[in-house]
C-alpha cells in the first residue's frame, strides 16, 4: 500500500514524531491512522521503559496559583539535560502537571511513597465491606478497591487533568519517548489555605 506524505504529515502532526516512524506505523497499519497511533503509542511505552536508569540531573520547578488565590502548588521534574529543560514540551508538561495538582490533590508521586498503614487501612476498609461476599470474589474485590485509592491518592496512578482515559504515568511516558530523555515527576507541594 502505498502511503501518502499527506497521511504521514496528518499522523506526525497528531504525535510530533518523526515522518520515518509515521510511516512506518502507517504501513504497519494499511493506513489507519487510529491504530497507527496506538503502534507508535507502545513503541513509546517501550522506549521510555529502556530510558528508566538514565540519571536524571537537570530539570525545573514550576509553580501555579489558582485564581482565586488560595491554592497554589510547585512541582519539581527532572531531565537529564538542561537543553530537554528548556523545551516547550516538557515546560508545558510541567505546567499541566501543577494544574493537575492543584485539581486532583494527590498525596503522594508513586505507589511505593504511600505509607504502608494507610495502604493496609484501606484493605482494612474494603474487607469489612465485602464480608457478606462469596469468599472467591472477595480478593478481588479488595484488590479493585486499593487500586481504585490508589487511582485517586497516588499522582501518576491518576487520571490525567486533560484526558481521563490515560494516566499521568501514560503522559510522562509518552512525552520521554517524544523528547527521547529520561524525565521524573520528582516531588510537589500543594498548599491551600483552607487546610490547617
Amino acid at each position: 500500500m502505498v502511503i501518502s506524505a499527506a497521511e504521514v504529515k496528518k499522523l506526525r502532526d497528531a504525535t510530533g514524531l518523526s515522518m520515518m516512524e509515521c510511516k512506518k506505523a502507517l504501513e504497519e497499519t494499511g493506513g489507519d491512522q487510529d491504530k497507527a497511533v496506538q503502534v507508535l503509542r507502545k513503541k513509546g511505552l517501550q522506549a521510555a521503559e529502556k530510558r528508566a536508569g538514565r540519571s536524571t540531573g537537570h530539570g525545573l520547578v514550576h509553580c501555579y496559583m489558582h485564581h482565586t488565590r488560595r491554592v497554589g502548588v510547585m512541582c519539581q521534574i527532572n531531565c537529564e539535560t538542561d537543553f530537554v529543560a528548556r523545551n516547550a514540551d516538557f515546560q508545558q508538561f510541567a505546567k499541566d502537571l501543577c494544574l493537575h495538582v492543584c485539581m486532583w490533590n494527590p498525596l503522594v508521586v508513586s505507589r511505593e511513597q504511600v505509607p504502608a498503614n494507610l495502604v493496609e487501612a484501606e484493605r482494612e476498609i474494603a474487607r469489612e465491606q465485602v464480608k457478606d461476599k462469596p469468599l472467591q470474589t472477595q480478593e478481588k474485590i479488595i484488590e479493585g478497591k486499593v487500586n481504585k485509592f490508589f487511582s485517586e491518592k497516588v499522582l501518576l496512578d491518576q487520571p490525567w487533568i486533560h484526558d481521563d482515559k490515560r494516566t499521568v504515568d501514560g503522559v510522562l511516558k509518552e512525552l520521554i519517548s517524544k523528547i527521547g530523555e529520561n524525565l521524573r515527576i520528582v516531588r510537589f507541594s500543594r498548599f491551600d489555605v483552607g487546610d490547617q
